[in-house]
């Protein structure tokens, strides 16, 4: 059984929808032209038959108006200006040049339009001055107004377009950024883990291959499932990208539910993590939630790589309608590394943005005590997709 959106009529595009357009006003100009080709003659048929063939190619030149609509219009305007001179009989040809003239306008050429529009007002002006009884200066008025209106619409229409599709684009643009901060997070905070627990290997199995062997086997198992983990994340993150049809990913999202994966990774490269919740810190909003994980991951991120700590804390105060995030280290600062090359990370500037897209704030910098601290402050209220981050 067929389903309602399948049995819809749909409306035709592209070059059927050009050649419906094209036929449809042939045969609306032609109906109203029929009395040039029954009743008393009031030309010679081959006039007639000359006056039909401008019909058709007024008619016809907005076959082609989605591809060349200035050149279409110019056609159907040209060819409606000869009929109305050489045929005795009065037809509503010039409903080609108006909607010409919305096509012209609605492709973005307004300044064509008004141009075409002007040479017509023009020619009718001037037939009009020389005597042309069929159009007289309230007909001109009524027709300037035709063109303008037309005109204005085809402006509007394109106006519409432009806007939807500036917003596709900053809706795509936005979704590029938001995968790249995911990406950034999950392979920066895994690799970082990866390259402090195969570094710590190498020393020890360098200083004391037969003692060390124990210690070494431990950091590689912790490399194989902090690789795992995040090829796992990378296959989530990326499940966006799917085509139709693939399967999605079964895995969880990230959330503030799995931060004991986080402070496992953690104590497996040697840091004591230590997690404090106060308040109501829970069930968050997705959005909510996920920033809140990602700021705890790549905090404990930059202890692994640059703080030389032993220890972090992790505090979680929530009150129903914002949730605080604190993490803080004993570390010592980064260590002097020669061989480091290139800009610095911008892991901070991640997590502000991410606080910021929800409406709050984070700040990070050196501890009262000593070590570092982050603290993000986030609101739980849902965000819209339109609203502009506040700074």
């Amino acid at each position: 059984m067929p389903s309602p959106a399948r049995s819809r009529l749909r409306l035709p595009r592209g070059r059927a929808a050009d050649a419906a357009l094209a036929s449809g006003l042939f045969l609306v100009v032609g109906l109203g032209t029929l009395r040039s080709l029954i009743g008393a003659r009031e030309e010679p048929w081959a006039v007639t038959a000359a006056n039909w063939v401008l019909i058709a190619v007024a008619c016809g030149a907005l076959y082609f108006s989605s591809r060349r609509p200035v050149a279409a219009a110019s056609v159907a305007a040209l060819a409606t200006a000869v009929y109305y001179v050489t045929s005795a009989y009065d037809g509503p040809l010039l409903l080609a040049v108006v909607v010409a003239l919305f096509l012209v306008a609605a492709a973005g050429r307004l300044h064509a339009a008004v141009v075409i529009a002007a040479l017509c007002l023009i020619g009718t002006a001037l037939g009009t001055i020389r005597g042309n009884g069929d159009v007289n200066q309230v007909a001109l008025f009524m027709l300037t107004g035709w063109f303008v209106a037309m005109i204005t619409l085809g402006g509007l229409r394109h106006s519409h377009f432009a806007r939807a599709r500036e917003t596709e684009e900053r809706a795509a643009t936005q979704e590029r950024l938001r995968i790249a901060r995911e990406l950034h997070d999950v392979v920066g905070h895994h690799l970082s883990l990866i390259n402090v627990q195969s570094t710590a290997a190498l020393r020890r199995l360098t200083k004391d291959p037969a003692a060390g062997a124990d210690q070494a086997t431990e950091a590689l198992g912790a490399v194989k499932d902090a690789s795992r983990e995040a090829l796992r994340e990378l296959r989530a993150t990326l499940g966006v990208l799917r085509e139709a049809g693939e399967a999605a990913p079964t895995a969880p999202a990230p959330g503030l539910g799995r931060l004991g994966e986080l402070t496992d990774a953690a104590g497996a490269a040697g840091l004591a993590v230590t997690v404090h919740r106060t308040g109501d810190t829970g069930p968050l909003p997705v959005e909510a939630d996920l920033a809140a994980y990602r700021i705890v991951q790549e905090s404990l991120t930059n202890v692994a790589r640059h703080a030389r700590a032993t220890r972090a804390d992790i505090h979680l105060d929530g009150d129903g309608g914002r949730l605080t995030v604190t993490v803080t280290d004993d570390g010592r600062g980064p260590a002097a590394d020669p061989a480091r090359t290139g800009p610095p990370g911008s892991g901070i500037t991640g997590m502000r943005e991410r606080a910021r897209a929800l409406g709050g704030d984070l700040t990070a910098g050196p501890a009262p005590g000593g070590g570092f601290s982050v603290r993000a402050t986030l609101p739980l209220a849902r965000t819209t997709a339109t609203e502009e981050p506040r700074r």
